[in-house]
C-alpha cells in the first residue's frame, strides 16, 4: 500500500513538474520579493514632507522664512504653476502643492493625491507646528486641503477592481479555454470545417470583451461609484477588453493543455496587476508601472474616476493598448496557421 501512494505520489509531481506548476513555486515567492523591494523604504530623509512652491506666488514673508528654517523637515520644490506641481505629486516626487486659497483671502490651500493620506496629515502637522512658533495663536497657515483623486474609498479602488477583472479573464480565463480546445483536439476539428482561423479568434475575442464588460458592469452597478465621463471610461474599457483579450488568446497558443495555460496565465497576471495597482504607494513603482501594457488602462481609468479625466490627454494611452492588442491577434492568428503545438 505504501509502495503504491509512494509511486502515486512521484507520478504527480512529474506532472506537476511538466505541467510547469512546479514554476509557480519559484516565481510567485521571487515576484513578491521584488515587489517589495520596489515599494519605497525608510530612510533619513523619510521624515521629511515635501513641498511644491509656486515660483510666481506671493506667500508671506513669514511662511517662507519659517519653510528655509525647518530644512530638517521641510524640502522645498519650486514649480512654474499648479499643472507641473500636479505632475510631480502623481510621481510622488512632492507629497503636496500649496497654493492661493479664493476662498480664504490671505490663506493657503494644500493640494495633494488624497485627503485622508499620512503624508496629507505631516504636511498640516508640520505647517501647523511652523505657524505656531512663528505668530503664536494666530489663524492657520493652511484653510483648505483639496485632493486630486475625488470620491469615497469606493470610487478609489475602482479603477484596481476594474484592471484585476479585465487581467483575470484575459491572462486566467481565456488562455485555459483555447489551450483546453487544443487539448481535446475540438480546435482542429472545427478547422476541418468551412470555417476559418479568422473567425475562430474573433469569435474568442467577442467571448472575451462580453465577459469583460458584463464583470465590470455589473461591479458598476452594484457599487455606489457616482458620475463619471461615461464615453472616455466605455471606450477604454473596450480597448482593455480587446487588447488583454487578444493577449489572452495569444498566450493560450503557446501552451499545450490547459494546467501550461493556467501557470503561464499567473505568471503574467501578478506583474500586470500588483505594479500598477500599488504605483500610488512608491515613486519606484510609478518609475516601473509604465513599462507594463496593464498601466496604461490603470491610469487612464484612474483619471477618469478620480479626476474627472479633465487634465489629462488619453489619446496615446488609447492608441497604444489597440495597437498592442492588434499585434497580438496578428500572431495568434500566425500560429494558428501553422496549427502550434496542436
Amino acid at each position: 500500500m505504501i509502495r503504491n501512494i509512494l509511486v502515486l505520489s512521484f507520478n504527480d509531481l512529474a506532472i506537476a513538474f511538466r505541467n510547469k506548476t512546479f514554476f509557480l513555486i519559484i516565481f510567485v515567492p521571487l515576484f513578491v520579493f521584488t515587489s517589495m523591494s520596489l515599494i519605497d523604504r525608510a530612510d533619513p530623509d523619510s521624515r521629511k514632507v515635501k513641498v511644491g512652491l509656486l515660483q510666481h506666488y506671493p506667500y508671506a514673508p513669514e511662511i517662507t522664512r519659517s519653510i528655509n528654517a525647518a530644512a530638517k523637515i521641510v524640502e522645498v520644490t519650486w514649480v512654474r504653476n499648479e499643472t507641473e506641481g500636479m505632475g510631480l505629486l502623481k510621481e510622488h516626487k512632492i507629497d503636496g502643492v500649496l497654493t492661493g486659497n479664493e476662498k480664504s483671502p490671505g490663506g493657503l490651500a494644500l493640494l495633494v493625491l488624497k485627503k485622508d493620506s499620512l503624508h496629507t496629515i505631516a504636511i498640516v502637522q508640520d505647517f501647523s507646528a511652523l505657524q505656531k512658533a512663528a505668530e503664536g495663536h494666530g489663524p492657520d497657515w493652511i484653510t483648505e486641503v483639496k485632493s486630486l483623486h475625488e470620491g469615497g474609498v469606493q470610487r478609489e479602488t475602482l479603477p484596481t477592481w476594474i484592471l484585476m477583472l479585465v487581467l483575470l479573464i484575459g491572462f486566467i480565463i481565456l488562455p485555459a479555454q483555447v489551450a483546453e480546445e487544443k487539448e481535446k483536439k475540438l480546435l482542429l476539428a472545427l478547422l476541418q470545417t468551412p470555417i476559418w482561423e479568422v473567425q475562430w479568434l474573433i469569435a474568442k475575442l467577442i467571448l472575451g470583451i462580453v465577459l469583460i464588460i458584463i464583470s465590470v458592469l455589473l461591479l458598476q452597478g452594484l457599487g455606489n461609484f457616482g458620475q463619471l465621463r461615461l464615453f472616455h471610461y466605455l471606450a477604454f474599457i473596450a480597448v482593455g477588453s480587446y487588447c488583454f483579450s487578444a493577449c489572452g488568446i495569444f498566450l493560450g497558443f503557446l501552451c499545450r493543455n490547459q494546467a501550461s495555460a493556467r501557470t503561464l496565465g499567473v505568471v503574467f497576471y501578478l506583474p500586470h496587476l500588483l505594479p500598477s495597482a500599488m504605483s500610488d504607494v512608491s515613486q519606484k513603482l510609478t518609475s516601473v508601472a509604465p513599462l507594463l501594457p496593464s498601466y496604461h488602462l490603470y491610469k487612464p481609468l484612474q483619471s477618469i474616476l478620480l479626476e474627472d479625466g479633465a487634465r489629462a490627454d488619453l489619446t496615446l494611452d488609447w492608441a497604444y493598448l489597440f495597437l498592442l492588442g492588434s499585434v497580438m491577434f496578428y500572431l495568434s492568428y500566425r500560429l494558428m496557421k501553422r496549427r502550434w503545438l496542436m
